[in-house]
């Protein structure tokens, strides 16, 4: 159960993401009232990726939704730690796999065992260069196995990694897009390369495509 304080600053800080952003959210292939468990996988360009996402889910569902987030950022400060932990709940992940003796994908299934949906990126880094998405990590894949069951929801976040670019303190409002995609699973035959490509496929197909001019 969140403090009240943590309540209060998850709302002002999904007002201030909405304020700045205008952010709307897409739904292409996905009923945003149906309640089922998700697993959220969206491109990655800036450490507020998460509480877009976040705070356009309807309710229920924000509620029951923890991003998975590295723990190298997210426990730097207090605040951070306040933010991370407190506000969102976030699974936070020791990116040094000798810190822990709990592979990520594993932690990831117990967090789904108890019941939440999660936000991934499967980049695995946020995405600093001029391709349009990284190659996915294979721990997409690895916890697909494990929990077939689980949808797995393409997310592209268009526009954020202008509104908040890497090493600014203020952020620059532009309206912002979270388009979410129909629901994937792994085919019980399906190879992880195979898996990876059309998940990836997929994110790409819900990015935006220029104006013709």
């Amino acid at each position: 159960m969140r403090s009240g304080l943590a309540q209060f600053s998850g709302r002002a800080i999904t007002f201030f993401a909405r304020a700045v952003t205008a952010v709307r959210p897409v739904w292409q292939g996905l009923d945003p009232g149906q309640v089922r468990q998700r697993i959220y996988f969206a491109n990655h360009a800036s450490h507020g990726d998460f509480i877009l996402i976040w705070a356009v889910l309807p309710p229920r569902q924000q509620q029951a939704t923890r991003p998975v987030a590295g723990a190298d950022y997210w426990q730097k400060g207090r605040l951070r730690s306040f933010i991370g932990q407190d506000v969102f709940n976030a699974l936070l992940i020791q990116r040094n796999n000798g810190q822990t003796t709990t592979g990520p994908v594993d932690l990831m299934a117990e967090a789904l065992d108890a019941g939440a949906s999660l936000i991934v990126f499967p980049e695995g880094t946020r995405n600093q260069t001029d391709e349009a998405l990284l190659p996915l990590k294979s721990g997409l894949y690895h916890l697909a196995r494990q929990r077939p069951q689980v949808d797995l929801v393409p997310v592209w976040i268009e526009n954020l990694n202008r509104v908040l670019p890497k090493g600014a303190l203020i952020p620059v409002p532009l309206m912002c897009k979270v388009i979410f995609g129909a629901a994937l699973h792994v085919a019980p035959d399906e190879a992880k390369d195979d898996f990876l490509n059309r998940a990836r496929a997929a994110l790409l197909s819900l990015k935006p495509q220029p104006e013709a001019t």
